[in-house]
């Protein structure tokens, strides 16, 4: 094995295989998708492994598991805390009211909420 067997190997065909891995695991493990969505790209990636591949990451949403939507809603809620410091009670309560009606908040954390901003 010469000098540039092993660079593309090491350089370029072993990164490719592991993105190519990690895309078939993260099909695997989304619950966001259908039995049959999911076969559709399993087939894409396999017979497009690179560009296939690529696709996917590249149309791949995020917040496609459970971990990733809670990751995603905690940085949101952290970002809200972090930088509301400054808004009046009224708005920090319409927001709060806001995220309930969503459904972005169950009704004890808009309880603790209302009291820590009414200061109960």
């Amino acid at each position: 094995m010469d000098f540039w067997d092993s660079f593309f190997l090491f350089l370029i065909f072993i990164p490719l295989i592991m993105i190519w891995v990690f895309a078939l695991f993260d099909i695997f493990r989304r619950d966001d998708m259908s039995g049959w969505l999911k076969a559709l790209w399993v087939v894409v990636i396999i017979l497009l492994p690179f560009l296939g591949t690529l696709i996917y990451l590249i149309f791949r949403p995020a917040g496609a598991t459970a971990q990733e939507r809670q990751a995603i809603d905690d940085a949101s809620r952290e970002f809200v805390q972090r930088y509301s410091t400054d808004v009046s009670p009224a708005e920090q309560l319409k927001t709060l009211s806001d995220l309930h009606d969503a459904g972005k908040i169950s009704d004890e954390e808009f309880a603790k909420g209302k009291a820590k901003i009414v200061g109960d």
